[in-house]
């Protein structure tokens, strides 16, 4: 009976902590017409407290959402267009010498922002992306002998491009389970598609106004961890994220041939965090198995490492998590 009454006053909490979040969606519906997995998407990563990559084709609006959610808070927010040439002081900061005063002064990079966009990681090398995952794993830079916690909130939303594979730096797995979703954008409907020619042709452009503060933000992702999770559902996402790992365990075994490596526990913890989030978005306050559901492929597709079988075969991670789902009992 207590833990009714507890769940009661969590829903009515969230209900009145999610408030904002309407009022982004209006927002940003204002700029962007459809993708509404993509504006989800967003507002989850911002709400756990994790990092996103986005994949799509040019003029899927990836930029443009991430610079409008971004405008929406009243946060600052930098942007960076990574190229070949593009070093890690570019990106973090560093010492300049002063002839005046004979002294060294430390110039803070555009990582120091409460939203940064990284757009086309891959297009840079190596060194500098460990600069930027380094920054998202520790929350902290390093620029001479001191080391400077970054700004709260922050989130790192970064973009590639799946065609062009010309003057690229593929991410290595190991920085790729740094991000929290990885999410592929897909191209918008008929209906969408009209709407999208009507509204750049006619009108003039929106312009979003800023609706929450950033301690908002950090005030609402407390709220998230409280999001109540049974330990059931908890044992879900562990048969989910052991069934990428042993899937014979799980009567897959056609599909152990074609995993070359399962999801990290990264992916466990992450799965959780999201699926509060989703929880939250929908104004709950508590997780259903359908919110760990409509998490997993964001979470895992990056995670599952494909055999060259697989690859041989066009089985993606997408079919193994979609086999998965269908393969592990829900609670």
């Amino acid at each position: 009976m207590n833990e009714t009454v507890n769940i009661r006053e969590l829903n009515e909490k969230i209900q009145m902590e999610s408030s904002f979040v309407e009022m982004i969606n209006i927002e940003m519906n204002k700029v962007i017409v459809g993708q509404k997995h993509l504006s989800e998407s967003l507002l989850i990563g911002m709400l756990s407290n994790g990092h996103i990559l986005l994949e799509g084709v040019p003029g899927l609006a990836k930029t443009l959402a991430i610079t409008t959610l971004a405008k929406t808070i009243d946060a600052k927010f930098s942007r960076v267009q990574f190229t070949p040439d593009l070093l890690p002081a570019d990106l973090v900061g560093t010492l300049v010498y002063s002839q005046k005063t004979e002294k060294f002064t430390v110039r803070q990079g555009p990582i120091f922002a409460n939203f940064v966009l990284a757009d086309e990681i891959n297009r840079s090398p190596a060194k500098v992306q460990s600069a930027l995952l380094e920054a998202m794993q520790e929350r902290q830079v390093t620029i001479g002998d001191t080391t400077y916690r970054l700004p709260e909130p922050f989130l790192v939303m970064a973009t590639q491009n799946p065609i062009e594979q010309e003057g690229t730096y593929p991410l290595p797995e190991a920085q790729v389970d740094r991000f929290m979703l990885k999410v592929v954008v897909t191209y918008p409907d008929k209906e969408e598609e009209m709407k999208i020619i009507r509204r750049n042709i006619s009108e003039p452009p929106a312009t979003p106004q800023p609706v929450v503060s950033p301690e908002q933000i950090v005030r609402a992702r407390e709220v998230v961890r409280q999001v109540y999770m049974d330990e059931k559902i908890e044992r879900y996402i562990v048969d989910i994220v052991f069934a990428t790992r042993f899937p014979a365990d799980y009567g897959l075994k056609n599909t152990v041939p074609l995993i070359a490596y399962g999801a990290s526990p990264r992916a466990g913890i992450s799965l959780a965090t999201a699926a509060k989030a989703y929880a939250f978005v929908k104004r709950r306050g508590y997780v259903i198995p359908e919110d760990v559901r409509a998490m997993c492929h964001d979470v895992l597709r990056h995670r599952i490492g494909l055999s060259y079988e697989a690859e041989a075969e066009n089985v993606t991670s997408v079919d193994i998590i979609t086999s998965i789902l269908n393969a592990v009992d829900v609670p």
